[in-house]
């Protein structure tokens, strides 16, 4: 599965966009900002979007959606419905931490466990992982060994869970039960930061890394 990392917002989010190269129809991850960049990212691959995927609704990753959506008539899909709490007060969290003005929105399809979303030919399995917030979602592409998994892991760390309705018990375990069991060698796009793999994190990460490598 194709990809660009396009870092958005005064947060250097990983906004990503990713294509199946037999169709050439594209998804953009979390737009939380920047539509410009992002627009340019989707130029220069050439490729045709049909969707925007949401892995969760804080500002840096959803904040642009509803404008983003509304320009190109794209359908939001995800997160899980436990994250309306986080978009009913997105114009909230850009006054609170000074982003550009942002609007609500009903997603298309809200995402549940076990659900898949198809970009062109390739379909993604969706994890729900609450913890960083009670909707939070990730996509996985098996074919590809590729996570996308916003806010819940990162290289060498995890998610907050001192937001409002984050709960840091529930967090480690949606990254122990629905991304350890991904495999080692599976690679992740986190929301921040460098990618990194599986395998390294259950080694090597000191908020979750396995005991018996400790």
């Amino acid at each position: 599965m194709p990809y660009r990392i396009i870092p958005v917002t005064p947060y250097e989010q990983n906004c990503s966009l990713h294509w199946c190269a037999e169709t050439m129809e594209a998804a953009v991850v979390d737009p939380g900002g920047d539509l410009d960049r992002i627009r340019a990212a989707i130029a220069s691959a050439g490729v045709t979007v049909k969707q925007i995927l949401l892995t969760h609704a804080h500002i840096d990753h959803a904040g642009a959606a509803a404008d983003f959506a509304e320009q190109e008539g794209l359908p939001i899909v995800g997160p899980h419905e436990g994250d309306q709490f986080w978009i009913d007060r997105l114009a909230m969290q850009a006054s609170m931490f000074g982003f550009k003005p942002s609007r609500t929105f009903v997603p298309t399809r809200w995402l549940h466990q076990g659900d898949t979303v198809k970009i062109g030919n390739l379909v993604l399995e969706v994890r729900h992982c609450p913890g960083h917030t009670p909707g939070h979602v990730v996509f996985f592409e098996p074919k590809a060994k590729l996570a996308i998994v916003g806010d819940v892991l990162f290289a060498g760390s995890i998610g907050r869970s001192d937001f409002p309705m984050g709960d840091h018990e529930t967090l480690v375990r949606s990254i122990r039960e629905q991304l350890f069991t991904l495999g080692d060698d599976v690679q992740f796009i986190p929301g921040h930061g460098p990618m990194s793999t599986i395998g390294h994190e259950r080694r090597t990460n000191p908020f979750v890394a396995d005991k018996k490598f400790g």
